[in-house]
C-alpha cells in the first residue's frame, strides 16, 4: 500500500505525512553520508590475501639479515576516510585470529613470487578504499602468539643484525589500529570485489623503508606498505642487469626499483629488490598497469655504475638484458650528507623523516621526469669503513646539532649514496627500445625529505611536511662527485607537532 496516499487520506494523515518526511530525509542522509554505502553492492565475493617483499637491504646491502613481523589480522574498508575506530572494517584473513603468522620479510620468494598466503574470506561486494594489517603486540602472552617465535624473547616483531643479535622491533599503535594502506598506496585503484567472483590482493611490505634506528640502539617500525589487485597467474616484470661492455652480470651490489608517479609528479618506489648473482630480477605479482624501472650498481673495487631507467613498462614484460655503464676511473660512488632540523614554535620538534635522492631523466623530446634513485651501501675495504645510506631517520635529539641550526631544535644527520654519473634511459614501446648514452656535464640531484609524526604509522607532520633541496651548503647546485662527500643545504622543518 502507498504510504503517502494513506497519509493524505486518513484521519492520522498529519502524523503519517510527518513520518514519510522523516523516512525520506533519513534516506537522503544515508545516501550522502561519507559515501561509503555508495561503494557497496549486493552479493558476496572472495578475497585471497598474500604478502611480498623482495629483499633489498640485506647484507652486504644493509645491516639486517632478518626482519620478522607477526600478523594477526588483515582488514579492508569501503570508506576512503574511515578512521581506525570506524565500524565497517571487513576481515580478509579470519584464519589469522587463531593462528597468527610470523613472516620473515627477508626470506627470498621462490617461483610463486610471494612470501606467504595470509588467508581468504568472503565479504560484501564493493569498492574497498583502505587496507590495514594488525600485528601481534610484543607484550602479548606467548600462548596467543605464533606457534614458533624466531624473536626468542624479544617480542613477536624483531630484527636480526649482521652480528646475529636479535632486537625487538618497537611498535606504536600498530598492534591495535593496524598498519594502514590508504587509497594513494593501493596501486591501480581501490580493491574491486565482485559478487560471485574471487580476487587476489597482494600486500608489499617495504622493510628497508620501514625501520627507524633509534639513538639508543633500538629499532622502531614506521611501516611503508603498498597493496594491489593482482592476477592469479603472478605475472610481473623481469630482466637481467649486465655490464654494458662485457654483457655479463655485475659482481656487486645491484639494486632494482619499480616506480610509479606519486605526489608532486615524482616517481616513487613501489617495490625494490636486489638482483641475484646472475643479474636476474623479477617483480611479481604486480597489479595491471605501467611502471618505471630504475637500476643502480656498485661493482668490484667499489666502481659505481650509472643509474639506468626504463620508462612505461607494462606488467607482464621481460625486459631482457639491461646494460649499466661503469664510471671508468672512479674509485667510489658519490655521497651526500646533510642535517635535518625540527622545531615546534619555541620548542624542539620530534619527527621521522624519509629521505630520497631524485635525479631528472629525459622523458620525451622536451620533458624530464624526476625518478627516485635506489639508495646504496659502499662495502668496506682494507682501508675504508662501510658507508650505509640512511634514508629513514629519527629527528629526536639536540645533541648533534650543527652550528647555525635553528634555536630550540632537534637535529639528525643523514647519508645518501648515489651514482656520480647521469642516467641512461630507455622508453618502452612495442617495437622495442634502445638506451640513451648518459649526458655529459654536471650530475645534479635533488634531496627529497618528508616528515611524519613518530609512532603514527606515517601521518604527515610540520608545515610544509615535504621539502626538496637542490643546493649544497654553499648554495650552489647539488652535484654528485665520484668518491666525494658533498654537504647538502640544511633542511629545516618547522611547526612540527
Amino acid at each position: 500500500m502507498n504510504l503517502e496516499w494513506m497519509a493524505r487520506n486518513s484521519r492520522g494523515g498529519t502524523f503519517l505525512l510527518a513520518l514519510v518526511s522523516i523516512v525520506a530525509i533519513a534516506g537522503i542522509i544515508v545516501s550522502c553520508s561519507g559515501g561509503s554505502s555508495n561503494n557497496m553492492v549486493s552479493g558476496m565475493g572472495t578475497v585471497n590475501v598474500s604478502i611480498s617483499d623482495p629483499p633489498s637491504c640485506m647484507p652486504p646491502n644493509g645491516q639486517f639479515t632478518h626482519v620478522y613481523v607477526t600478523v594477526r589480522s588483515v582488514q579492508a574498508h569501503i570508506g576512503a576516510t574511515a578512521s581506525d575506530s570506524s565500524s565497517g572494517w571487513q576481515e580478509l584473513a579470519p584464519q589469522l585470529a587463531s593462528a597468527p603468522m610470523q613472516i620473515d620479510l627477508f626470506s627470498k620468494p621462490q617461483t610463486t613470487c610471494i612470501l606467504a598466503q595470509l588467508g581468504s574470506a568472503s565479504l560484501p561486494a564493493g569498492s574497498y578504499q583502505q587496507i590495514r594489517l594488525l600485528l601481534v603486540s610484543n607484550t602479548t602472552a606467548a600462548s596467543a602468539g605464533p606457534s614458533t617465535n624466531a624473536c626468542a624473547g624479544n617480542g613477536f616483531n624483531c630484527v636480526v643484525l649482521e652480528d646475529t643479535t636479535i632486537h625487538e622491533l618497537l611498535l606504536s599503535s600498530q598492534a591495535n589500529t593496524g598498519l594502514k594502506i590508504p587509497p594513494g598506496q593501493i596501486v591501480g585503484g581501490p580493491l574491486q570485489v565482485t559478487a560471485g567472483q574471487s580476487v587476489d590482493l597482494n600486500i608489499d611490505f617495504n622493510a628497508c623503508a620501514s625501520i627507524v634506528p633509534q639513538g639508543n640502539g633500538q629499532f622502531r617500525l614506521k611501516p611503508t606498505l603498498t597493496a594491489g589487485q593482482v592476477s592469479a597467474n603472478n605475472t610481473g616484470i623481469s630482466g637481467k642487469v649486465v655490464d654494458s661492455l662485457t654483457n655479463v652480470a655485475i659482481a656487486g651490489n645491484v639494486q632494482v626499483a619499480i616506480e610509479q608517479p606519486g605526489s608532486g609528479g615524482v616517481d616513487r618506489i613501489v617495490m625494490q629488490a636486489v638482483a641475484d648473482s646472475n643479474g636476474n630480477f623479477n617483480f611479481c605479482p604486480l597489479p595491471t598497469g605501467t611502471f618505471d624501472i630504475v637500476v643502480v650498481a656498485i661493482g668490484p673495487a667499489n666502481v659505481p655504475y650509472n643509474a639506468t631507467t626504463v620508462l612505461n613498462v607494462p606488467n607482464g614484460t621481460n625486459l631482457g638484458a639491461i646494460p649499466l655503464i661503469a664510471e671508468i676511473g672512479a674509485t667510489g660512488p658519490a655521497v651526500f650528507q646533510g642535517f635535518v632540523t625540527a622545531t615546534n614554535g619555541a620548542t624542539a620538534g620530534t619527527i621521522d623523516v624519509s629521505l630520497s635522492a631524485l635525479q631528472a631523466v629525459p622523458n620525451g623530446p622536451a620533458t624530464t621526469l624526476q625518478v627516485t634513485i635506489p639508495l646504496q651501501t659502499i662495502p668496506a675495504t682494507n682501508t675504508t669503513a662501510e658507508v650505509d645510506s640512511t634514508g629513514l631517520i629519527s629527528v629526536s635529539s639536540n645533541t648533534a646539532c650543527p652550528s647555525g641550526a635553528p634555536a630550540n631544535s632537534n637535529c639528525a644527520q643523514y647519508t645518501l649514496v648515489v651514482p656520480a654519473s647521469n642516467a641512461s634511459v630507455g622508453i618502452f614501446s612495442a617495437s622495442g627500445f634502445t638506451y640513451s648514452v648518459p649526458a655529459t656535464g654536471d650530475v645534479l640531484f635533488t634531496v627529497d625529505a618528508r616528515a611524519a609524526v613518530p609512532l603514527s604509522g606515517g601521518t604527515p607532520d610540520c608545515t610544509p611536511s615535504e621539502q626538496m633541496v637542490a643546493k649544497d651548503s654553499s648554495a650552489l647546485p647539488l652535484k654528485a662527485l665520484s668518491a666525494t662527500t658533498t654537504t647538502v643545504a640544511e633542511i629545516d622543518f618547522s611547526s612540527c607537532l
